[in-house]
């Protein structure tokens, strides 16, 4: 099989999350255990950092394989879901791993799918951990997929763990309260392993002290570390540290502190330097190739892409744009069909215009559904096939002073041609 023909094979064969949805999902460690002892266990050949949580770890995986990166390090990086490409999800120092070795991967291991019968994401995992083991990578920086304690990045063993925001998503599997949700994320933490929280939330902290406890893993708080504003930071062996990101959302300042207050913990294990922790945060973008978070698109007007799309999400990308001052807002906007649909359109504002997309995608909600539903908030706009056909609309509709927002599904963000 060639590249495209394993991926359709991949797609066809196994259950996939990002296009099915919860039937797809396959709690649980015993199929990537089982996959892991039939290709010799290639999680133990490298040294491996694990990043959990609702908003913020794919950012906050991104800046911290950047950082180590600029230490000189040859990192491996595995996240997900994709925006262009499958083998977006698996990188070594932002290259992403070879179509030719995917491909190959796929045939020669058909015995395995046959075999164990994985989920797509347990097919990737594994394929992630041989890729890093056969370019033996100095670290790894694993995102977990969905949760925590059940997710099947959970076999690795790290030197350290990171749990970014705690929001409500996925609560037909994850719980439906911050502290249920924040109890499977607390699952990444393991015996006397350091973990840093991003975010001190009320609903939450005792449940990631508790477990931190019964661990014997030391915890701590990014917020108690590491001061924070407008992207000015204050750490104790850092001192103050000014931080041009690429990276321009408000939310991001909350993954950075988290980010170098983990760094912090983490300078006993990996030597870190403050110079370069600043430089792998700015360069993000130049050595992981990360998009989507409030990508700036055009000016005059100012389009901006984010893939936010839950509650929490969606509150930070709108108190940003609130502040942007915009003479007119136009929202494309794509969602999929079991996201809180109805919580997250009740954050826009009526006066915006709107352009409602399918993505390709069957989870995605119709445009014309979508339509009916923001219709129900006094949200009002047109059905547009696509988001590039939708963006070119916004732009001849819009004055240079006006603003354009994609966001509501990181698959339609996917779907823009940068």
């Amino acid at each position: 099989m060639n590249y495209s023909e394993s991926i359709s094979f991949l797609y066809a064969q196994l259950p996939v999350f990002h296009r099915e949805g919860a039937k797809a999902y396959k709690p649980g460690l015993g199929n990537i255990e089982a996959l892991c002892e039939l290709m010799g266990n290639p999680e133990r050949s490298f040294k491996s950092l694990h990043i959990a949580g609702t908003n913020g770890k794919g950012s906050s995986s991104h800046f911290m394989a950047s950082i180590l990166q600029e230490h000189g390090y040859k990192v491996g990086l595995y996240t997900s879901p994709h925006l262009h490409s499958f083998t977006e999800r698996i990188k070594i120092n932002g290259i992403e791993a070879p179509e030719e070795w995917v491909a190959d991967f796929v045939s020669n291991h058909l015995h395995l799918i046959e075999k164990v019968r994985p989920s797509f994401f347990e097919w990737t995992v594994i394929m992630a951990f041989t890729y890093f083991k056969e370019q033996q990578v100095d670290y790894a920086i694993i995102e977990t997929g969905l949760g925590g304690r059940l997710d099947s990045t959970n076999i690795i063993a790290p030197l350290g763990c990171l749990i970014t925001n705690i929001s409500f998503d996925h609560q037909d599997l994850l719980g439906d309260t911050l502290e249920k949700i924040a109890s499977e994320k607390a699952g990444i933490i393991k015996t006397h392993t350091p973990v840093t929280i991003s975010e001190k939330q009320p609903e939450t902290s005792d449940v990631f002290i508790a477990k931190a406890s019964s661990a014997n893993a030391s915890l701590q708080f990014a917020s108690d570390v590491v001061k924070a504003s407008d992207f000015t930071f204050t750490s104790p062996s850092w001192g103050e540290m000014n931080i041009n990101s690429t990276y321009k959302g408000h939310y991001q300042q909350k993954n950075i502190r988290g980010v170098l207050a983990w760094c912090e913990q983490l300078q006993s294990i990996i030597p870190l330097e403050g110079a370069k922790i600043r430089k792998g945060i700015e360069q993000t973008r130049a050595n992981t190739g990360l998009q989507g978070r409030w990508e700036i698109l055009g000016e005059s007007p100012k389009i901006i892409a984010d893939t936010g799309h839950n509650k929490s999400g969606i509150t930070e990308i709108m108190q940003q744009i609130n502040k942007e001052g915009f003479d007119h807002l136009t929202i494309i906007l794509g969602m999929v069909a079991d996201k809180d649909i109805d919580s997250v359109l009740s954050l826009f504002p009526t006066e915006a215009s709107f352009y409602f997309c399918q993505a390709n995608n069957p989870r995605a909600i119709s445009a014309l559904e979508l339509q009916k539903l923001a219709a129900t908030k006094g949200l009002q706009g047109k059905v547009v096939p696509s988001v590039n056909e939708a963006i070119a609309l916004a732009k001849l509709n819009s004055s240079p002073s006006d603003g354009i927002l994609i966001c509501g599904s990181t698959y339609l963000v996917g779907e823009i041609t940068f």
